[in-house]
């Protein structure tokens, strides 16, 4: 109950919280200047302690966090947390779970749309208020939840796909003198199609020059002016990347000019923006079309596209959490294949040992204009690709 400081004459507002043991301790927050915020107080803590779906969305925000400390990644935990501190709070911060409706996230997303965000961020700040109601339906036990009866705003896949082409980045990396250290960081990002976080962590024992492997184990990222080293963004980003020999070699050459390089210390200590200007300078020198440096990871994989290569293979490349995401975000550059699959079938049907002649038949002149005679075996060519790709990892040989 809250009571009144007899030297401060301020209101004091105490509860009791039950921590993970069942443990009881009492809390105190001092400064309140009337009895009426100071019981406000007390009562919204009650109901966090609670769990309690009338709790405001505000500090059901809290308690989401505190669920999450030990799931989410710090940068991920600040980039989700600014994003609901700008567009969530604000318009939900004190409505109850319990009595937020659909009518109401329909108006707030009226409102968001007005204010000059692309598709592709007004997904996203939707998806953080899903991610909250989804969490307090499956383990608070909210009974309804309205995200589940509106359609989402903004569209993940509406950014534009931009990447090079080889001959753009051989304009792009001859600007650059072979050898130096954004030539080599650029050659890795081009022919490999690492992320960049996972390229500035890689450490001289990573590479592996007897085999041609790189190993992608970690990432790297700068907050709050410290280097950050951490587990890449999925298990599934662990991975090994083979690498062609003229990649190993011109890494090798760069490894050796730096004498006596432990094999735990970082290839190239700088930050990302450091990449990006350089980047940013090398395109106008080159007079090439502007993209992002994570651009580069989509130039890998359509060239990689363009070589025939299975999306199986590239999602394994790039380390895709599921072949979905591969499809979903490259699928638009493979080929119609259905004309292919359809000579196929028509080429099966013309090897049939039990085919009968079509001399033989008489043929209504409205239907003999259907039949298709061509008989071209794609079959032993696609066996025959996919033979070379299989033996050479899908992709090597084209780069030797």
């Amino acid at each position: 109950m809250a009571y009144k400081e007899k030297d401060t004459k301020m209101w004091t507002a105490q509860w009791f919280e039950t921590n993970a043991k069942g443990e009881k301790r009492k809390r105190r927050k001092r400064g309140f200047e009337t009895k009426r915020e100071a019981l406000e107080y007390e009562c919204q803590k009650k109901l966090n302690n609670s769990r309690s779906m009338d709790m405001q969305l505000a500090e059901f925000v809290d308690v989401y966090f505190q669920d999450k400390k030990n799931e989410l990644k710090d940068r991920t935990r600040k980039n989700k947390r600014y994003m609901m501190d700008q567009h969530i709070i604000p318009y939900f911060g004190d409505k109850k779970m319990s009595e937020i409706s659909a009518s109401q996230i329909i108006q707030w997303q009226n409102e968001m749309q007005t204010k000059g965000f692309s598709e592709a961020y007004l997904r996203m700040i939707q998806n953080q208020l899903t991610c909250l109601f989804s969490h307090a339906s499956r383990i608070y036990d909210l009974s309804v939840n309205p995200c589940k009866k509106v359609k989402r705003m903004g569209n993940s896949d509406s950014r534009g796909l931009d990447f090079w082409t080889t001959e753009e980045y051989a304009k792009f990396i001859q600007t650059m003198e072979p050898g130096t250290k954004y030539y080599v960081i650029f050659e890795i990002l081009f022919w490999t199609g690492c992320r960049i976080g996972e390229l500035l962590a890689l450490t001289k024992g990573d590479i592996d020059f007897a085999n041609n492997r790189i190993s992608i184990t970690k990432t790297y990222y700068r907050t709050g002016k410290k280097d950050v080293v951490t587990e890449p963004k999925t298990k599934q980003s662990i991975r090994i990347i083979e690498i062609p020999d003229f990649l190993k070699r011109e890494i090798k050459e760069f490894t050796d000019g730096h004498y006596g390089m432990p094999d735990n210390e970082r290839l190239f200590p700088i930050v990302q923006e450091a990449v990006q200007h350089k980047m940013k300078r090398q395109i106008a020198k080159a007079g090439v079309k502007r993209i992002r440096v994570h651009d580069l990871r989509h130039s890998h994989v359509a060239y990689l596209i363009n070589k025939g290569v299975e999306p199986l293979l590239i999602k394994e490349r790039v380390g895709h959490k599921d072949i979905r995401i591969t499809l979903n975000t490259y699928g638009h550059l493979y080929p119609n294949q259905q004309r292919r699959v359809a000579d196929l079938l028509d080429n099966e049907k013309m090897k049939c040992p039990d085919r009968i002649d079509r001399r033989d038949i008489v043929i209504d002149e409205d239907e003999s204009s259907n039949i298709n005679l061509r008989q071209v075996d794609y079959s032993r060519e696609s066996s025959h690709q996919q033979s070379q790709n299989s033996k050479n990892g899908g992709i090597v040989n084209e780069w030797q």
